[in-house]
């Protein structure tokens, strides 16, 4: 799919904004198709547009019933929201629309405080368009809070939003956001008792939602008009508005409407000593509610289930690099893992004011010890000399095979005294001279190790070399032996 650009005034593109028109028409499969296709396509590039984008499309995933989905495009869009400055247009809209998604998912402190910030960052940046959009969501907001809310609190809070949407209407705003203000306006309007006002913006918002094939706004304004005529003691036409307002909220998937609309329907029909009707109008806000929190338990355990894949994966991940830096024999680190961890301690090393120390030890004629024993028995050898270099050194050394029959012990931060490398490289040598090998090797030769120590330099290859250049000294001269790098002043040689 090409890169869309968003449009400037929503943060959304052209493909979104079809997908919101196709799930307000009732067409639920086709919003899905078209929201795969959106959510698979090119990368969102600019952070800001993006964060609105995903916010939006997180929400569109949630009215579909798409909660992993939806806690996906919310966290990655959140994550974008929270590393930009709260200002503009786009911030006010991304912020407007995160509320609606918490208020969705319960988090309803969360929701009022993001949508008044939204409001508040609109009229900021002098955005008519989406100042009404904020205007709109944080109206229809305190409209359901009044209804659900103390009852005496009520008349102050319709008296809140119907200031917010009266604002929102005398705007310049698109088509789709104009009739939602005049819908949640009329609401306002009725819960004050302003009723031929109210019936009026009911008709209205009605009449548009028809024009433009909006469900969403046609079950708004009979869910309006219902709410007059049962205020007005109509309660049979009340009834037959409110039923149609609850079957247009099912066919748009609107869950937060369906659980509204068919509560008054119960309401209405229990005015009307309506038992049936009462029950089926119960019956589908507890099926609503059941589904919404199905859908949410479903959801959350897909994302929790997804969570456990993604964290198995990266353990997996972790002991494959791990492996791969560890050597099969001995188990103690190789070359990939010396090298890989090497710079860390070199420079904390020096960072600290310490000496750096690299022992290198090699075993004496090891040929010989696998011509004699056998090479199951020379490995056993190798894996008895790791275990030797483990104890003869401290946890926070780094001890490696480097290949073959050559180990490499790095010393690490603790390694301040003057002579520490001479003093471990000997204390290694002497460990596998007077190591019983009775139980490995039988009556085969005995293997013995040549040490070579460099200190100085804060590169391992320049440690390496110079450890290199002694240790083929101490073969030199007899082999079983420590031989030191001799270009440091005041370190003592050892020799035996």
């Amino acid at each position: 799919m090409e890169h869309e650009k968003p449009l400037a005034a929503s943060g959304q593109t052209a493909g979104d904004r079809e997908i919101r028109r196709l799930l307000e028409a009732g067409r639920v499969g086709d919003a899905n198709l078209l929201l795969d296709k959106v959510v698979g396509g090119a990368p969102l590039e600019d952070p800001e547009t993006r964060a609105s984008i995903l916010i939006n499309r997180s929400i569109t995933a949630w009215r579909l019933g798409r909660i992993p989905l939806a806690l996906e495009l919310a966290a990655e869009g959140w994550t974008d929201l929270s590393a930009l400055p709260q200002r503009g247009a786009m911030a006010a809209s991304t912020i407007s629309q995160l509320g609606y998604l918490l208020e969705g998912l319960g988090n309803h402190r969360a929701a009022l405080e993001s949508m008044r910030t939204a409001v508040q960052l609109a009229r900021e940046a002098d955005d008519t368009a989406i100042l009404a959009a904020c205007l709109q969501r944080l109206g229809g907001l305190l409209n359901f809070r009044a209804i659900d809310g103390p009852a005496e609190a009520a008349q102050a809070t319709f008296q809140q939003a119907r200031a917010l949407l009266a604002e929102g209407l005398s705007l310049e705003a698109e088509p789709r956001i104009h009739r939602s203000l005049l819908g949640a306006y009329g609401r306002s309007l009725a819960g004050l008792g302003e009723l031929t006002a109210a019936a009026e913006a009911g008709r209205q918002v009605l009449a548009l939602g028809v024009k433009a094939e909006d469900l969403w706004a046609q079950s708004v304004g009979e869910w309006v008009l219902a709410t007059v005529s049962q205020a007005r003691g109509r309660r049979e036409q009340a009834r037959t508005l409110a039923a149609r307002a609850v079957s247009k909220a099912e066919q748009i998937n609107d869950t937060a409407l369906l659980l509204r609309f068919s509560q008054d329907l119960a309401d209405i029909c229990a005015d009307l000593d309506d038992p049936v009707g009462e029950a089926e109008a119960l019956r589908r806000t507890a099926s609503a509610a059941r589904n919404a929190s199905d859908t949410l338990r479903e959801g959350l355990a897909q994302a929790l289930e997804q969570r456990r894949l993604a964290v198995q994966a990266q353990r997996l991940a972790t002991a494959a690099q791990e492996a791969a830096a560890r050597d099969p024999l001995t188990g103690l680190a190789n070359r990939l893992g010396l090298e890989s961890s090497a710079p860390t301690m070199l420079a904390a090393a020096q960072r600290g004011g310490r000496t750096p120390w690299l022992v290198l030890v090699d075993v004496d004629w090891f040929k010989n010890v696998n011509d004699d024993a056998g090479h199951a028995a020379g490995d056993a050898a190798l894996r008895e000399i790791a275990q030797l270099l483990r104890h003869e050194c401290r946890s926070e050394d780094l001890v490696a095979r480097w290949a073959g029959d050559e180990f490499v012990v790095l010393l690490g931060d603790a390694s301040d005294e003057k002579d520490a490398g001479p003093v471990v490289g000997e204390r290694i040598r002497a460990a596998v001279a007077g190591h019983d090998w009775t139980t490995v090797l039988g009556s085969a030769q005995r293997p013995t190790v040549s040490v070579g120590v460099a200190s100085g330099p804060s590169r391992l290859d320049e440690l390496f070399a110079a450890a290199d250049v002694v240790l083929y000294q101490a073969k030199r001269e007899g082999r079983n032996r420590v031989a030191v790098y001799q270009k440091m002043p005041g370190v003592t040689e050892f020799a035996t």
